[in-house]
């Protein structure tokens, strides 16, 4: 997790940043369980190539989550390793 007392780094608040990339995680959390709820009910119901692209659809925000986790790492490492202005809560 980024340490709290960096507040700018080369003009990027760095906790802002990782705060918006973790409620986009959020949001994709939710749709991704709406997806999987709507698989379900498609395939109990008989549509079994609509629950087959809904579960199929699931993976890939699976796949998004996965990737805004390496993007907040990412945040991180290029945070510690930023040569620019660092500014410090007080």
């Amino acid at each position: 997790m980024l340490r709290e007392d960096i507040m700018c780094t080369n003009g990027v608040n760095t906790g802002q940043f990782d705060q918006m990339v973790e409620q986009i995680d959020d949001h994709v959390k939710l749709e991704r369980r709406w997806t999987h709820n709507l698989a379900h009910m498609a395939a109990d119901g008989g549509f079994a190539k609509t629950g087959k692209t809904l579960h199929e659809a699931m993976e890939k925000l699976d796949e998004v989550r996965a990737l805004l986790a390496d993007a907040r790492d990412a945040l991180e490492d290029d945070a510690e390793a930023a040569s620019g202005v660092v500014t410090n809560l007080v």
